[in-house]
């Protein structure tokens, strides 16, 4: 939440732009996001910078 909400919205959109048209509830990719969310929550020094992503992504 350090982000600020230009930042926020542009992550947003950059992780919108890598999911399949539809997802649903038994699709696993949403079992792993909430698998994913609640390891943060324990652990937030788990997590990686957005900014660190997108270097080692050339961005």
């Amino acid at each position: 939440m350090s982000l600020t909400d230009a930042e926020r919205a542009a992550l947003a959109s950059d992780l919108l732009q890598t999911l399949p048209a539809v997802l649903s509830e038994e699709d696993e990719g949403v079992a792993e996001a909430l698998r994913r969310d609640a390891e943060l929550e324990i652990n937030p020094a788990a997590g990686i910078e957005w900014k660190d992503i997108k270097q080692a992504l050339g961005r």
